[in-house]
């Protein structure tokens, strides 16, 4: 599984457009192993925050259900060109991945 995420934050007017990619496999423990037949353990993000220098503004609490590398994407009003944007996860079995952006 490769790991990380990749970010990017535009202007639009006073508006930052914010999207991030997760790189993850979401596994939803459902799955089984063609070659052992076995259950694939469950592995996905139950956890997404995001801030805006410091201050967050966004808060996710994700389940099995989402699909492999999630997307996502979101507005944040008032923004300025040299803002910072990070977006934190974490996931079930406690692997963690941060990702901060500036906004451009």
């Amino acid at each position: 599984m490769a790991e990380g995420m990749k970010m990017r934050a535009t202007m639009q007017g006073d508006v930052a457009d914010v999207k991030v990619l997760i790189n993850h496999d979401m596994e939803t423990g459902l799955r089984k192993d063609p070659k052992t037949e076995k259950l694939i353990p469950a592995h996905f993000i139950n956890e997404v925050v995001a801030t805006w220098n410091g201050k967050t503004v966004l808060q996710a609490q994700w389940g099995y259900a989402i699909s492999k590398n999630p997307f996502i994407g979101f507005k944040v009003k008032g923004a300025k060109a040299g803002d910072k944007i990070a977006v934190s996860a974490v996931d079930n079995l406690g692997g963690k991945f941060h990702d901060e952006v500036v906004v451009a």
